[in-house]
This record gives C-alpha cells, sequence and structure tokens, in this order.
C-alpha cells in the first residue's frame, strides 16, 4: 500500500473515499466536517445524522454527495462536546481503514483526527494515525494519504512521516 501525505483542501480530492474528523453524533460542525459538509452539501450532513449517534472510535460511511469522492467515512474520534484521547484516535483511524477496505475503496483521503476542534496534540495526534496506517494490512486499499491544511501542519506531518 501506498501512503504518502498532501497538503490542501480535503473537501476538493479526487479519490473514493475521504475520513471526516467526527465526534459521536455525526452532526457536521466545524474544521474538517464543515469543510466537507460545505463541499457535500445539506444531504451529506442529514445522511451523517441519521447514522447517529455510533461509539466513541466507531466509523461509519455515507455518500459523497457534491464532493469528488464515492464516500465520506465518519470516524468519530471525540465524544459531542468532549475531547479526543490517544485511544479514540487510535480506534477511529482503525476503524475508518477497515471500512473503506470493506467498501472496496482503493483510495483513501485521512485528515488529523481529533485534533484541532477535538483538543488532542497535533503531533502527537498524527504520529498515531501515520502508525495505525504503517500497520495497516490492506485489502482493497492502495493509495492512502494523510493531509494536512496549512503550512505548520504540513511541516509537521513531514518530519513525522520521515520518521515512521
Amino acid at each position: 500500500m501506498e501512503f504518502g501525505i498532501i497538503q490542501g483542501d480535503i473537501a476538493r480530492q479526487d479519490v473514493d473515499a475521504v475520513v471526516n474528523a467526527a465526534n459521536t453524533g455525526l452532526r457536521m460542525g466545524s474544521g474538517v466536517a464543515g469543510a466537507l459538509r460545505k463541499g457535500g452539501g445539506a444531504p451529506l450532513n442529514e445522511e451523517a445524522i441519521s447514522n447517529g449517534p455510533i461509539e466513541l472510535g466507531g466509523a461509519v460511511e455515507t455518500g459523497g454527495y457534491n464532493l469528488p469522492c464515492e464516500y465520506v467515512i465518519h470516524a468519530a474520534a471525540m465524544p459531542e462536546g468532549g475531547q479526543a484521547s490517544a485511544d479514540s484516535i487510535r480506534d477511529a483511524t482503525r476503524n475508518s481503514l477497515v471500512l473503506a477496505d470493506d467498501l472496496g475503496c482503493e483510495s483513501l483521503v485521512v485528515p488529523a483526527i481529533g485534533c484541532g476542534v477535538a483538543g488532542f496534540d497535533l503531533r502527537a495526534g498524527l504520529e498515531i494515525i501515520c502508525g495505525i496506517i504503517n500497520e495497516h494490512d490492506p485489502e482493497s486499499l492502495s493509495d492512502v494519504r494523510v493531509i494536512a491544511y496549512g503550512d505548520e501542519a504540513f511541516e509537521l506531518l513531514s518530519d513525522i512521516a520521515r520518521d515512521e
């Protein structure tokens, strides 16, 4: 499986699936979820909410709607109104990869799940995410990319990727 890092807007990624950094209620608010909601349209948020709530660390899929991907995988690394933990980031990342394989996806873009609004340290969160991706034994996935939004996050991600 090819593993890479990219910088940009997750809502513009032309891949089989993108991962949404979600909360357990699956309501798409700000950050990654807000960008995907804006790009995908109201039906994306409505379908996401209809699948919730889910367990902390869980993942469910919706259609991509107006996004250039077939699926959005909603990974719940934080409880509604709460903070992410190392365990919830680890579980949400692992469950996202397994779900992408179950859906037959070949390409997937993963953001810094559990960081930002969810309050987990960006470096520590990205280290967990990259580690789980490197451990994953794919069934259909052949191209997984971790995306950074902004120069600082991309530089940090580049440092982590070099160490992996």
